[in-house]
């Protein structure tokens, strides 16, 4: 993985609210949660949420989808394994975490 990209993902999920509504989908499982269900749970004005939503859409880390009436979004788990499998390597020092001071 690109380093661009891994800086890209990681400063969407480093505001506040994407956080939330991104743990919120990877809690509520790989069907995907209804946009409705976010906002309640969260508390965010719909406009606002809709923003936040189209941020982790755009570097890939959630993706929609419509059934009927209902918009879903859905977590992509493979993205998010490989941004922590990206993280877990590129913070070793000779093949194991830098010792503590």
């Amino acid at each position: 993985m690109e380093v661009e990209v891994v800086a890209k993902r990681l400063a969407e999920l480093g505001h506040t609210t994407r956080l939330q509504v991104f743990r919120h989908l990877v809690k509520g499982g790989k069907q995907g949660v209804p946009v409705g269900e976010i906002q309640a749970a969260l508390g965010v004005p719909g406009s606002t949420l809709s923003h936040h939503i189209t941020r982790l859409v755009s570097v890939g880390l959630v993706q929609q989808r419509r059934e009927g009436r209902t918009l879903y979004c859905v977590p992509q788990y493979d993205v998010l394994d490989s941004l922590l499998d990206f993280m877990k390597e590129e913070c070793r020092v000779n093949g194991d975490y830098a010792p503590e001071p």
